[in-house]
């Protein structure tokens, strides 16, 4: 009679089974990772043959595998983490204009239009006092003029200090001006032009070139922030020049042409005032035209009365007849 301890032999059969399934499913899964580990091998040995075509990411994978003692997968994976690595950071660098060719920036256009309820010269000789800018504009510290051609700016944006050197390539009073810039942080070229509406109506119309220079004003680039702050500038301006006393107010009347000054602020002055004395004798002249004619309209319906009477006179004749 058996012991109650003592396994049975189905048990122990059962047993031994299990084992033997056990077994053979892990053997089954060794093998099959060895197959995947030589398919590896095998791919990297093909891709080592392509070395010479600039297949540089299985040579990489090949040091790994050899030299560093890596799993060929665990060197395959990291090769190719790394060139995703590498592709994102030539993209960033590429949206943002590094890395690539000195013409791939792009640059912004800007254009703005205002309407200032001032005369045209008002408006135009209140632009060229470029010193004054600092008082109404936001972020511009000071500007500086070495002369009728070339200023000096500067200009705090956040913590950051900015400074550039503006030079005038066209100017023509009451008409228009033309510059470019050149800063470490970007260049522009620029020109804005003024226009009469009515006597007391003037239009501003400003157009920009803006290439920046460094991360952060590519960034600002991005997000149109030139455009915003010259709109803002341009409201300050009309805002100042409305609430400004302009009773003496002298602006630059000397004209350039390709940087270059060929009028000087006093000779623009003399013709100024000898336009006015133009127009002055101009304003004389009509007003003494409109009066001619204003004297043979009175004079035309004394003609017609005397025009009737002499019809009046041949009418009464007939009938005497």
């Amino acid at each position: 009679m058996a012991k109650e301890g003592d396994a049975s032999p189905d048990k122990a059969s059962g047993l031994d089974m299990l084992k033997e399934q056990l077994a053979g499913f892990a053997e089954a899964q060794g093998q099959r990772l060895v197959d995947k580990a030589g398919e590896k091998i095998s791919d990297l040995a093909q891709g080592l043959g392509d070395v010479g075509e600039g297949n540089s990411t299985l040579l990489n994978v090949g040091k790994r595998v050899l030299g560093g003692g890596e799993s060929p997968v665990k060197a395959f994976l990291g090769e190719k983490a790394g060139d995703l690595k590498d592709k994102a950071v030539d993209t960033v660098k590429g949206f943002f204009g590094g890395g690539g060719k000195a013409g791939d920036t792009k640059v912004t256009n800007i254009v703005e239009v205002i309407d200032i309820g001032m005369p045209l010269r008002t408006v135009y000789d209140r632009w060229t006092q470029l010193e004054e800018f600092s008082s109404f504009t936001k972020g511009v510290k000071s500007v500086t003029q070495s002369d009728e051609i070339e200023s000096d700016w500067k200009l705090k944006v956040a913590f950051s200090n900015r400074s550039w050197k503006a030079t005038v390539q066209e100017q023509i009073p009451d008409e228009r001006i033309v510059w470019n810039s050149e800063g470490g942080k970007g260049t522009t070229r620029g020109a804005i032009s003024f226009h009469e509406l009515t006597p007391e109506l003037t239009r501003i119309v400003a157009v920009v070139e803006y290439y920046p220079s460094g991360f952060f004003e590519k960034t600002g680039n991005i997000w149109r922030a030139q455009g915003r702050r010259l709109r803002l500038d341009l409201k300050h301006f009309q805002r100042y020049v409305t609430l400004t006393d302009n009773e003496e107010l002298e602006g630059w009347r000397g004209e350039i042409r390709d940087g270059e000054v060929v009028r000087t602020h006093e000779e623009g002055l003399e013709d100024d005032e000898d336009q006015d004395v133009e127009d002055e004798e101009d304003e004389e002249d009509q007003e003494a035209e409109d009066e001619e004619d204003s004297e043979d309209l009175e004079d035309e319906p004394e003609e017609d009365d005397e025009d009737a009477e002499y019809e009046e006179e041949d009418e009464d004749r007939e009938e005497e007849e």
